[in-house]
């Protein structure tokens, strides 16, 4: 292609942290090569490419985003961090993202500044924050994927490489040698601390994301997943996302409705229990080949002891694969979410996984920036789909 093309792309960030290889995808619709910039190091691969292909770019750490720099830790009294916000009283706690605005006197920033900087110290009325970008310590790959020739378009100057890191990557990733205090109200609390199966009575025959975000999701299980397999489709309703080439399947569904889980093709048995009030699993050790949960694991409130018995059922190298979006009920998610940058609650769920210490190979994959569809009746609120927001692992004992 030639720098004065528009073009859409699809970009993927990919690093190794201390605990798993992580995945971000962004799609972006309209790149003017001549007028986003993007690093140097990319361009004439770039240039050479056609329509359908990719060039990958490494960098060392601190190359891409800004070196990591101890003069960007800040340590200041705790009586600075304004906790009320809103309806809400937030507290500090370590390894936890806040926007610097929550500490604007202490940070030199205004209050409106919701970039985030993370809590590493909390000691004698006195907090430590990091401002560094958390990917300042990683090598990074960043691949290109040029999908369409675009109509040149008008628009203001930008840095694709500014885009991508201000989505959110690396904030799922834990501080080295720190564990996040995710778990100081535990189990968790909801809006609605009533039993489930009331508001779960009544079958919901609905998607809870749009059809291009499912179809990454299926997109998701196709590669994780193969024929031939016994599943577990925990937190199950009507549909699992399956993709039509996996065949030979036994799925198992556990869920909260059983008009849902009957009218689900994909099911060879089904079973309705309420894992906030019996988080044990009625099967055998070792019985599935996989797990998956699809857009659910936010209404978990003892996760890890249902990471546990997901650990337990399922055979000694088989996968467990969690996605989820920012779409949920809002009486029913756990306030802890709620609390969250999107990439955040990634980090939690991944900690979900280090918690139990019964996985291994660790990984995490986002989607975002598609198109939404054009029937969507969400089109006018928002014209981009769902992101997708997936961990995985293996269970290694």
């Amino acid at each position: 292609m030639e720098k004065t093309q528009c073009a859409s792309f699809e970009f993927a960030l990919s690093w190794q942290s201390e605990v798993a290889h992580h995945h971000d995808r962004y799609f972006i619709n309209s790149v003017d090569i001549g007028r986003n910039t993007l690093p140097d190091r990319i361009m004439p691969d770039l240039c050479q490419l056609d329509v359908g292909k990719s060039c990958t770019t490494s960098f060392a750490a601190g190359e891409l985003v800004s070196p990591h720099d101890t003069n960007r830790i800040r340590t200041f009294p705790d009586r600075l961090f304004e906790g009320r916000q809103r309806l809400m009283s937030i507290e500090p706690r370590i390894g936890r993202f806040y926007p610097q605005g929550f500490a604007s006197e202490a940070l030199c920033c205004h209050k409106n500044n919701f970039t985030p900087f993370r809590l590493i110290g909390k000691a004698a009325g006195q907090l430590t924050g990091d401002l560094n970008h958390p990917l300042a310590r990683y090598p990074l790959t960043l691949t290109a994927h040029y999908l369409e020739a675009k109509p040149i378009q008008t628009g203001s100057h930008s840095t694709i490489t500014d885009m991508l890191l201000a989505k959110g990557s690396g904030l799922q990733v834990p501080y080295p040698g720190t564990r996040s205090d995710f778990y100081s109200s535990y189990p968790f609390i909801r809006m609605d601390n009533r039993a489930d199966n009331q508001f779960y009575s009544n079958p919901r025959m609905v998607n809870h994301l749009d059809k291009t975000a499912l179809a990454e999701v299926s997109r998701l299980y196709a590669r994780l997943l193969y024929s031939g397999m016994k599943i577990l489709d925990l937190m199950s309703s009507w549909t699992s996302h399956l993709p039509a080439s996996l065949t030979d399947l036994h799925v198992t569904g556990l869920g909260m409705n059983q008009a849902e889980l009957e009218a689900n093709p994909r099911l060879q048995t089904r079973l309705v229990q309420n894992l906030n009030q019996q988080p044990q699993l009625p099967f055998a050790d070792r019985q599935f080949d996989a797990v998956i949960c699809t857009v659910s694991v936010e209404y978990l409130t003892q996760p890890l002891a249902v990471m546990r018995e997901i650990a337990r059922v399922t055979r000694l190298g088989g996968i467990v694969v969690m996605t989820f979006s920012d779409r949920w009920f809002p009486t029913k998610v756990v306030d802890i979410w709620t609390e969250m940058h999107p990439f955040e609650r990634q980090g939690l769920v991944l900690d979900y996984f280090l918690r139990t210490g019964c996985f291994s190979h660790l990984h995490t994959e986002s989607i975002q920036g598609l198109p939404r569809p054009k029937d969507d009746p969400h089109i006018r609120e928002k014209n981009l789909s769902d992101p997708v927001f997936a961990v995985w692992g293996r269970v290694s004992g």
